[in-house]
């Protein structure tokens, strides 16, 4: 699979005009971030998955190489004891991504887009095109809420192992907050399509996990 997102990623990096040097250097720090040994979820799997769940809404999108950019970098840096891991990481990418001729705007997108993973809330925009990309964007992200139960029973073990460091009866209780906050809202997800496809089953993993704690 890393080869396969080797290869992706090269190829997001001619269609942006970023040279094979910088894109091999680049590539090598994606890497290394998020094949971590502490990474049970938030990995390459992960970012795989993001980018399958794209194309098939690819359709819908209006500004892919942002949403590319954002999907890459959005969880390159992960501390899971860590309340800025967003920040930090739309942080890196501005910091790699400055050195190329992309314009201010589109880099302070890609910057908002990953901000926006942090609390799973689109952000404000100045037009509808980057409201609804924003949208997806966090569906995508969030669709693992939605799958079946025995996938989404193997993500929560993922989680717990990345957060081993801390004692069980912390992990249940910052869990439970988690899981009430998501069951709380209204709606999961913001698009038709990841609605249509997960609210119902999201709702149902959520509130299984919730009484088993």
């Amino acid at each position: 699979m890393e080869i396969l997102l080797k290869k992706l990623w090269q190829k997001h990096c001619e269609l942006l005009n970023i040279k094979s040097e910088a894109s091999s250097e680049l590539w090598d720090e994606i890497s290394e971030h998020y094949t971590q040994a502490h990474r049970a979820y938030h990995n390459l799997q992960h970012i795989n998955d993001l980018f399958q769940l794209m194309e098939q809404v690819k359709t819908s999108l209006f500004d892919l190489p942002a949403l590319y950019l954002a999907i890459w970098y959005h969880d390159i840096i992960y501390n899971p004891l860590a309340k800025d891991n967003e920040e930090k990481s739309a942080d890196l990418a501005l910091s790699r991504l400055k050195h190329f001729s992309f314009p201010v705007d589109f880099l302070q997108k890609v910057h908002k887009l990953i901000v926006s993973t942090k609390s799973h809330h689109t952000l404000d925009w100045k037009n509808a095109a980057d409201q609804s990309d924003n949208a997806y964007l966090l569906d995508m992200d969030l669709s693992i809420l939605g799958r079946p139960w025995q996938d989404y029973l193997k993500y929560t073990q993922q989680v717990r192992r990345e957060y081993k460091v801390v004692p069980g009866f912390l992990y249940r209780r910052g869990r439970k907050k988690v899981l009430k906050h998501f069951l709380d809202q209204e709606q999961l997800f913001k698009t038709d399509y990841f609605s249509e496809r997960f609210e119902l089953q999201a709702k149902s993993n959520l509130a299984s996990e919730l009484k088993s704690l």
